[in-house]
């Protein structure tokens, strides 16, 4: 039974936002897509990988995507998904941006780190054969 207090629907979006409040991206389901709608990542318990599967950080209960400072670079995802079809009820816009935590230096937001990071392509995965 779903009550009020039962947390996201999985079919619901979740919009990403960077600290400042500008939206960067739409989860649906373990995808992500741009604000523009093309795939660009997914999500695996709150483990966030770009497309190809580099792992970026970790999605927060706010709609961040926050890593520590110091943590060393994960291996690639072994099987990253395949692209999902692009969605037919992607939503135009973002409601407002919640109020968002002071996060400490230890812990950085990756979308105003990087704002771009969605759109590279990994140097660091190996050429395939």
């Amino acid at each position: 039974m779903n009550t009020p207090h039962s947390g996201p629907k999985p079919d619901r979006p979740l919009f990403i936002f960077d600290t400042r409040g500008d939206w960067h991206a739409t989860k649906l389901g373990d995808a992500l897509f741009s604000t523009r709608g093309e795939y660009i990542g997914f999500v695996e318990g709150q483990d966030v990988y770009k497309r190809d599967g580099e792992w970026i950080g970790r999605l927060s209960k706010d709609g961040r995507i926050l890593r520590k400072r110091a943590e060393r670079r994960r291996p690639f995802h072994p099987n990253p998904p395949p692209p999902p079809p692009k969605p037919g009820r992607l939503p135009p816009r973002a409601p407002l941006p919640p109020m968002m935590a002071e996060l400490e230096y230890s812990t950085i937001d990756v979308l105003d780190e990087e704002p771009d990071i969605f759109r590279r392509i990994s140097d660091l995965r190996p050429d395939m054969d």
